[in-house]
């Protein structure tokens, strides 16, 4: 248990076996062989053995319409003694329909590493109000199924979130270059063509003077707004102190959408309790508009709510975005702005 009472998962180790799970769209009986490719992929590089949750190949319009199967898999994986891990295969848009079907005492009785972005933010706010630490990163069709074979700061981060308790410290910037690039999924010979990178610009630290601290607590944009008021929805006393993370789509919504978002936040009286607020790398939205969600987060932080020595960090790498790194729910955090640093200052495992 950490300093916040927040209960972290046993780490990983080679041999253990994680549960693939479809919490949201059934993407895995789509495109079948994008989902193989990524457990290959995943079970190559790290020494784990994949199984799927009973429904995790079922069609994805029966998981469409039995929001309750989806969420029985999630029990399923979190009482089954021999998953030591549980790993989402894809995002999509309805995971917000297994609330009610989730029993969090399951979770909080049973902790374990679970990993996925985009609409797996509802299962991680359901892990954060068990009490369980998550961790916000790659899925098996996007992330570990990575166009001829997985990015090495993808990897890194992976290993040192999920298989080591040592502190990670600083983590730095992605250096090889991103891509939102699309390729088919429908043509299984796209799978072994590499994507083209793009340039790095690194970490935008866009105000602030101050170092500051706090635990990891956010999402997707998207994902995040269809939680508000509901049961999962952190209140006041659990965003106080919080680095608020942020990342949207690969819908690529506009900068009024992000601007109106975040003046929610300010009206719930949210972004005033933060220490401060990091942004991941927008996806699909063009290298014109690259920047524009910079703009939008910075002016309504600092001009609309004149908190404009809350530092806010953005061009992140996470979510999105690839290669994309791990960031633990719950965990402490810290951004310094004058060095120009961001770091985890725990552990997302323990031994």
């Amino acid at each position: 248990m950490d300093r916040s009472g927040m209960v972290k998962p046993p780490k990983l180790q080679r041999g253990d076996t994680v549960a693939a799970i479809s919490l949201s769209w059934g993407g895995a009986s789509v495109f079948p062989h994008r989902y193989q490719a990524g457990k290959r992929q995943f079970e190559e590089s790290f020494g784990l053995k994949v199984i799927e949750t009973p429904h995790a190949l079922a069609s994805a319009a029966d998981l469409a319409a039995k929001p309750e199967l989806r969420a029985k898999d999630l029990m399923w994986a979190f009482e089954n003694p021999e998953v030591n891990a549980v790993i989402a295969i894809i995002g999509g848009d309805d995971s917000v329909r297994i609330l009610d079907h989730v029993d969090t005492e399951v979770l909080r009785k049973n902790p374990k590493i679970f990993m996925g972005y985009s609409d797996s933010t509802v299962t991680h706010l359901q892990c954060f109000q068990a009490g369980l630490v998550s961790v916000y990163g790659p899925s098996f069709m996007a992330g570990f199924a990575e166009n001829g074979g997985l990015f090495d700061y993808m990897k890194k981060s992976v290993y040192k979130t999920l298989f080591e308790t040592t502190t990670p410290g600083i983590i730095s910037n992605n250096k090889e270059g991103w891509t939102d690039a699309f390729l088919d999924w429908a043509d299984p010979e796209n799978q072994s063509m590499k994507r083209p990178l793009k340039e790095i610009t690194g970490y935008r630290f866009l105000q602030g003077e101050q170092t500051v601290s706090g635990h990891l607590l956010g999402g997707c944009v998207e994902s995040l707004e269809m939680l508000k008021g509901t049961s999962v929805w952190p209140n006041k006393e659990q965003w106080k102190n919080a680095i608020l993370f942020l990342e949207t789509s690969e819908e690529g919504p506009s900068q009024s959408y992000l601007i109106r978002c975040l003046r929610n936040y300010a009206a719930s009286g949210i972004l005033q309790e933060l220490s401060g607020i990091i942004i991941g790398r927008p996806a699909n939205v063009g290298e014109e508009k690259l920047f524009q969600y910079d703009e939008a987060v910075q002016h309504v932080v600092g001009v609309e709510c004149g908190l404009s020595n809350m530092p806010i960090v953005t061009q992140m790498d996470f979510g999105h975005t690839d290669p994309m790194m791990c960031l633990p729910y719950g965990v402490l955090a810290e951004i310094d702005p004058h060095s120009k640093r961001f770091s985890i200052l725990e552990s997302a495992v323990r031994g």
